[in-house]
């Protein structure tokens, strides 16, 4: 497949950016039920925004990182307010889109980032899955070390997916100890735009706080609603 059929988000976002007609980009998973984004979800305002990025989004001071900007509406509500906003993305038609609307973007993997320092990194919907497995979470929060001052945050959402493998009864139905229960595989599409499968991760809060504290974070967990949670990380 070739290079421009391998991102349907940034397709997905470029497409709704001109018609104002939401397609829905398919996301396959290895272990669940097919799920689905609306080409528009990632046009959200500030207002439509559940309460968990809302949140994030009050944290944010200084020089901030939008990880994985997507079409900017987090990164459009923090230049509104005065944060000096950088996006990253690894999708190129994404970056075209922000450059676009005059947020400062550039195309680039969050793990080959050198040489910056920034207040605030922002990791939102569940962003830190970018770690793809949980025995790479230590490196990956290591790598956000890196690229923040003294005291400088941040702020990320995940999600502890162990109801998924209960059965009515509370009971787990799967072997919890062969593999950890919030490393995912996924594949998304939209139209005959496909990325391949990655690797996910989705992290259960313990296993979180347990691994910050280790890198030398202080934690704090700012909200929990249905198993979803937004935690701020602040370098010591």
């Amino acid at each position: 497949m070739s290079d421009s059929l391998n991102d349907p988000i940034g397709q997905a976002i470029l497409d709704y950016n001109e018609s104002k007609k939401s397609v829905d980009i398919i996301v396959e998973s290895d272990i669940c039920d097919d799920d689905i984004i609306p080409s528009e979800y990632f046009f959200r305002s500030f207002n439509e925004m559940p309460k968990i990025e809302q949140e994030a989004l009050k944290r944010c001071t200084g020089k901030t990182l939008d990880i994985g900007a997507a079409a900017g509406t987090h990164a459009k509500y923090l230049k509104k307010n005065g944060i000096d906003v950088t996006c990253i993305e690894i999708s190129s038609k994404s970056v075209d889109f922000l450059k676009s609307q005059k947020l400062t973007a550039e195309r680039i993997n969050f793990f080959d980032i050198e040489g910056q320092e920034y207040n605030t990194l922002l990791m939102l919907m569940n962003g830190i899955g970018i770690a793809g497995k949980l025995s790479n979470l230590e490196y990956t929060l290591i790598k956000a070390k890196s690229l923040l001052v003294s005291g400088g945050k941040l702020l990320c959402d995940s999600s502890d997916l162990k109801f998924l493998y209960e059965d009515d009864k509370g009971a787990i139905w799967v072997d919890l100890n062969t593999a950890y229960y919030g490393d995912f595989k996924f594949n998304m599409t939209y139209k005959e735009h496909s990325s391949g499968w990655f690797d996910w991760l989705y992290v259960d809060f313990k296993n979180f706080e347990k691994i910050a504290l280790k890198v030398g974070f202080s934690v704090e967990k700012i909200i929990d609603i249905d198993d979803q949670y937004l935690v701020e990380l602040i370098k010591k």
